[in-house]
């Protein structure tokens, strides 16, 4: 019987080393991952804390990394995810990350997604550059796509930490992700876009954006193409840089099609507050050019204007 099984391997743990604790962690896991009943089996047996204990400074990778498969699947209380807090476990966890298998690293992923959600979360466990190195090389992995979605969902939930969005911009997280905007679906689109967002409400963030080649097209690119909240992201950001920097980024915006599509949003079912929005960035476009001169940049008729 797999809850039979699943205490027979936590107390196996307790007294192994070496191979004989590779071969139990990896058993434990493939019960786990199966079976609810082995999982709450685990949790009420203490198993959960045995496991945790397994993740130190001096942990190899394989055993790390059979350990966080194996607490992902756990619905971990208050206590143990404190404990996991510990900087030698999130730095051991970080470690993982970077070289771990692309399974491997999309559970170290939700493991520190997870332990985010605790309230006595401090956000200097997260202010780790080679955190967010890792995280920006999982999200632009053409090869194995389903690292995009978990990295980009905790690069969401990392960058309402205000404290870190500055070693964001630092590691160059903007021109990345703007970069990689035309290739992602439309749940990832949201989240890299929120990302993006957040980051333009630092100086240097904007500063970022705007001297990303591809950040004003692919926004335009954007407008009333997917979802509101998408357009929301995209017009915001598109703010940003046209207020930072007028003359030089309203023109590229303008080339770039942007007055046909603020109309579009002027016109459509969007909430009044992007309608707005889209009208004082037109007027904020508009303000360099004569009206004849801006007209023909916008590549607007005479009736529409």
């Amino acid at each position: 019987d797999v809850q039979g099984r699943a205490s027979e391997l936590v107390e196996t743990l307790k007294k192994v080393k070496g191979q004989a604790r590779v071969q139990a962690l990896k058993e434990l896991h493939q019960v786990v991952a199966a079976h609810a009943t082995a999982r709450k089996t685990l949790i009420d047996k203490g198993g959960a804390t045995v496991v945790s204990s397994l993740l130190g400074p001096f942990t190899s990778h394989v055993v790390g990394s059979e350990v966080i498969a194996i607490l992902v699947n756990l619905t971990l209380d208050s206590e143990s995810r404190t404990s996991l807090m510990q900087p030698a476990k999130i730095s051991l966890m970080v470690d993982i990350l970077n070289e771990g298998s692309i399974e491997t690293k999309i559970n170290c992923t939700r493991l520190i997604k997870m332990l985010m959600e605790e309230k006595d979360f401090r956000s200097e466990i997260i202010s780790s550059h080679s955190l967010l190195v890792g995280l920006m090389r999982l999200v632009k992995d053409k090869r194995h796509t389903a690292g995009i979605l978990p990295g980009l969902s905790l690069l969401r939930t990392i960058c309402l930490h205000k404290e870190v969005r500055g070693l964001m911009v630092n590691i160059g997280a903007v021109p990345q992700l703007v970069d990689c905007l035309p290739s992602l679906d439309h749940e990832c689109l949201e989240l890299a876009l929120f990302v993006l967002d957040a980051l333009s409400s630092l100086p240097e963030g904007i500063s970022a954006l705007k001297d990303c080649s591809n950040t004003i097209p692919n926004m335009v690119r954007l407008l009333m193409r997917i979802s509101e909240s998408c357009t929301q992201y995209a017009l915001s950001i598109l703010w940003s840089v046209c207020k930072h920097a007028p003359e030089e980024c309203s023109s590229i915006a303008l080339d770039a099609g942007l007055a046909a599509k603020l109309l579009l949003v002027i016109q459509s079912g969007c909430g009044p507050v992007l309608k707005q929005q889209s009208a004082e960035l037109l007027k904020l476009c508009s303000l360099n050019y004569t009206d004849t001169i801006f007209i023909s940049k916008c590549k607007l008729t005479r009736t529409i204007q």
